[in-house]
């Protein structure tokens, strides 16, 4: 600071955020090295004094699936659109998890690093950021095990695994949606959640409400025959055109209209929208209530 002259010359001014739309994308950018340092810490944290280790991102799936295929594909004898059961399962649980899993771990960000936040300052998007990308390396390890059954039903000529290439194409964006959508909702819960604590204890039951109102356990192809007067409110679902295309793409099962998948992108960018604003507002003030 130079007075000489009478004249007060700042280098650098300092005033708090206070606009809904002051949002600090540069500075999230800056810090790109935190959130893989974060990463690297989730993993550490997830699977630390476990006697499997990472072992349980493929074990976990699998057991799931064994179970929805016992369950929901003999017992009670839902159809799967001619696929093999295990093989329709595992799609739809694999894509279901890496969803759930952002959403769920995201949606107490505030929460669970409120003594972090009091203490030294980053921006806050980067605890959600992080969880997103961890997520995705589980889903990854998940994924090249479903395309391992894939290439094993496939190869057979009875299987009724009619890979689509072109749909193939579409899976990047459908991985970046489905996240994307995850932390939208994650960061919305988050930020709600610092001054009404009981939504953090409803986020679990509701997430599994959400998973029987999405083709994970059965197919829309179900809803469409029983219930045809309710399927166009059933797919505005935003999860369900995501999991109906990678089932489409991988395994060959009939698929709807593309205009559901742009509702879809339309919804998960509002959502999104609505959760980064919300979550930076949240973020100016959430020590003084948490």
């Amino acid at each position: 600071m130079d007075n000489s002259q009478g004249n007060n010359q700042w280098d650098a001014v300092i005033r708090p955020r206070k606009g809904w739309f002051d949002i600090d994308i540069k500075g999230l950018i800056r810090y790109r090295d935190l959130i893989f340092l974060m990463v690297k810490r989730n993993f550490t944290v997830l699977y630390k004094q476990t006697i499997l280790g990472p072992a349980w991102v493929v074990i976990q799936p699998l057991l799931t699936t064994l179970v929805f295929t016992v369950v929901f594909g003999n017992l009670a004898g839902l159809p799967t659109d001619g696929v093999p059961k295990f093989l329709f399962y595992m799609a739809g649980n694999v894509m279901w998890h890496f969803f759930s899993q952002c959403l769920t771990v995201t949606s107490d960000t505030f929460i669970k690093n409120s003594r972090l936040f009091g203490k030294v300052y980053f921006p806050r998007l980067v605890m959600p950021f992080a969880t997103v990308m961890t997520e995705m390396i589980n889903f990854a390890v998940q994924f090249a095990l479903f395309l391992i059954f894939v290439a094993i039903y496939a190869a057979r000529p009875d299987s009724g695994v009619a890979p689509n290439w072109q749909l193939i194409l579409l899976t990047p964006l459908l991985l970046v949606q489905l996240g994307i959508l995850g932390l939208g909702f994650g960061i919305i819960i988050s930020a709600m959640t610092t001054k009404y604590r009981d939504l953090a204890m409803l986020v679990t039951f509701g997430v599994h409400l959400w998973m029987y109102g999405t083709p994970v356990t059965y197919s829309t192809s179900m809803i469409a025959e029983k219930f045809p007067q309710l399927l166009g409110l059933y797919m505005l679902n935003p999860i369900t055109p995501i999991i109906e295309l990678f089932r489409a793409a991988y395994l060959g099962v009939p698929r709807y209209s593309y205009g559901y998948n742009l509702l879809s992108v339309v919804v998960t960018a509002v959502v999104f929208v609505v959760g980064v604003i919300l979550f930076s507002r949240i973020e100016k003030t959430f020590m003084d209530t948490i």
